[in-house]
C-alpha cells in the first residue's frame, strides 16, 4: 500500500461562516498570510502525498487557480524586483499535482468521496483530508494516519478527544485500543446527543481508506437531503474488513467554526518573531 493521492472535498456552502464565505469559498479565506486550503495541501505534502483531488463545484475555481501560475501577477513582482514574493507565488503553483473534479449536487461528505472513484480507486488506498480542518504539529495528521494504513493494510480514521458537550457536533467513536493511541473501531455514531455518545473521540477530517470504501459508499442508504454519509460506509468496512482509528497528536482548528479560526490567526502571528511582541501589545488592552 502506498498512499500517493489526496482527495480533498471543498464543495460546500460554507453557511457556518456566512457573509464572508457569500461570494469568497471559505477554504479561501486567509489564516495569517495563506488560505486554509494550502495550511491543508501542505500537511499532504510534507506527508508524502504529491497528487490532490478536489471535489469542487462551478463556483470555486479560485482554489484551483491559487495553485496555478498567475503570469501577470509575476511579471509585475518580477519587474519590481521582488524577488522573494515572485518565488513564494511560484512554489505554491509548484507544490502539488492537482486534479479537480465538480460535485454538480452537494450530498455530502461521502458523496464528494464517490465522485473521485475513477481518479483514485485503482492505486487501492488514498487519504481524504477536509478542506477547512486544519492540524498543526511535528508529524502531520495524515501522515500518521498513512504511516497506521500502510503497515495493517486497513482504512484508518483520525479521531481526537474532545469535550463531552461537544460530542453532538460530531462523528463518534467506540472501539478496542489495541496499540497506545490505535483503535480498532466497532460502531461509529454520527452526532450522537451527549448522554448517549460511547465515547469522546469525535472524527475529524483525516482519513486513508481502501478503495472498497466505494462498493460501500454504493450500498449505504441516502438520508436527509439526499446526503451519502461517509460514517455509514465507514461503519460497513468496520462490520466487514475492518477499520482503525488513530488519536492524532497535534493542534486542530476548525476554519469553520469562528472561535476557532480567529484562534488559529492568533496562534500563527504569536509564531512569528516580528509580529509577536507587537501583537501581545494591542491585545493586552482587550482582554477583561
Amino acid at each position: 500500500m502506498n498512499i500517493r493521492k489526496v482527495v480533498i472535498p471543498v464543495a460546500g456552502w460554507g453557511t457556518r461562516s456566512l457573509p464572508a464565505t457569500k461570494n469568497i469559498p471559505k477554504e479561501m479565506l486567509p489564516v495569517y498570510n495563506k488560505p486554509v486550503v494550502q495550511y491543508v495541501v501542505e500537511e499532504a505534502i510534507r506527508s508524502g502525498i504529491e497528487d490532490v483531488v478536489f471535489i469542487t463545484n462551478r463556483d470555486k475555481n479560485v482554489i484551483e487557480d491559487h495553485f496555478d501560475y498567475n503570469l501577470q501577477l509575476e511579471a509585475v513582482l518580477e519587474r519590481a524586483g521582488k524577488t522573494e514574493q515572485l518565488a513564494v507565488i511560484r512554489q505554491v503553483a509548484e507544490m502539488a499535482k492537482v486534479t479537480a473534479i465538480r460535485q454538480k449536487k452537494q450530498l455530502g461528505l461521502g458523496h464528494a468521496v464517490l465522485c473521485a472513484e475513477d481518479v483514485v480507486a485503482a492505486d487501492g488506498a488514498f487519504a481524504v483530508m477536509v478542506g477547512d480542518d486544519l492540524l498543526f504539529g511535528m508529524n502531520p495528521g495524515i501522515r500518521q494516519l498513512v504511516e497506521v494504513a500502510e503497515s495493517e493494510r486497513l482504512s484508518v480514521i483520525g479521531v481526537m478527544e474532545v469535550e463531552q458537550e461537544r460530542v453532538s457536533r460530531y462523528g463518534i467513536i467506540s472501539g478496542e485500543e489495541i496499540f497506545p493511541g490505535i483503535f480498532r473501531v466497532n460502531r461509529l455514531v454520527e452526532k450522537p446527543k451527549v448522554n448517549e455518545a460511547p465515547s469522546r473521540l469525535a472524527i475529524i477530517g483525516r482519513y486513508v481508506l481502501t478503495a472498497d470504501i466505494f462498493l460501500h459508499l454504493k450500498q449505504v442508504t441516502s438520508g436527509h437531503g439526499g446526503e451519502i454519509q461517509l460514517t455509514d460506509a465507514l461503519q460497513l468496512q468496520a462490520d466487514n474488513k475492518g477499520l482503525l482509528a488513530v488519536k492524532i497528536h497535534g493542534m486542530r482548528f476548525d476554519a469553520g467554526d469562528w472561535s476557532e479560526y480567529l484562534t488559529a490567526n492568533i496562534y500563527f502571528a504569536m509564531q512569528h518573531e516580528e509580529l509577536r511582541d507587537d501583537l501581545v501589545r494591542r491585545l493586552k488592552p482587550l482582554l477583561p
